[in-house]
């Protein structure tokens, strides 16, 4: 879906990312745009704390947190539960740093960059869903295809909730076709 030299720009940092991380050990925030299954790791996150805690997986899902002031967790360790991940793009709206939730979009900018995202298994009795929208994550932009062997989609992820303002709906996010992308626009 990329030109050429985007496309191995791209390849070229999946590469390097892969090497340090053999080199130095797992990053404490990783690239998700950089993998080429992103459903297998985030179902190794739920594996991983569903031995920790001694839970059935099924009884796991996520809660979400953007970390817009890096002051405010150290990203520089990883977190005791869950995963810190960047490399997140947000279209149809952005995210507002200092207020801490969706906002419209700035005049004739239809994507953005989001901060990084601290993914947070959680029992499923304990998830918080807060006046928060449903955001679906996608791998690329377009939003569509199909594995042919169970009729899934191999290019949605998992949806995403993230905080809203009050004065606004599902409705209105979904009206804007609000969605959050893996892989980079060039």
């Amino acid at each position: 879906m990329k030109p050429l030299a985007s496309y191995i720009a791209d390849l070229l940092l999946r590469l390097t990312n892969y090497r340090d991380w053999i080199e130095n050990g797992a990053p404490a925030v990783f690239w998700i745009s950089g993998f080429h299954f992103t459903h297998s790791f985030l179902t190794g996150v739920k594996q991983n704390y569903a031995r920790k805690y001694k839970i059935p997986i099924d009884d796991i899902n996520f809660n979400f947190k953007v970390i817009s002031d890096p002051n405010s967790m150290d990203t520089s360790v990883k977190p005791e539960d869950g995963t810190l991940v960047s490399g997140l793009n947000i279209e149809g709206c952005r995210w507002d740093a200092n207020a801490e939730y969706l906002e419209e979009s700035q005049p004739k900018i239809l994507m953005s960059s989001m901060p990084i995202l601290w993914i947070i298994p959680t029992r499923n009795s304990n998830l918080k869903r807060d006046h928060a929208f449903e955001c679906p994550l996608y791998i690329t932009l377009e939003r569509r295809g199909v594995l042919s062997t169970i009729g899934l989609s191999n290019n949605f992820v998992m949806m995403v909730w993230l905080p809203m303002q009050r004065q606004h709906n599902m409705e209105h996010w979904a009206k804007c076709g609000v969605a959050l992308i893996t892989q980079n626009s060039d």
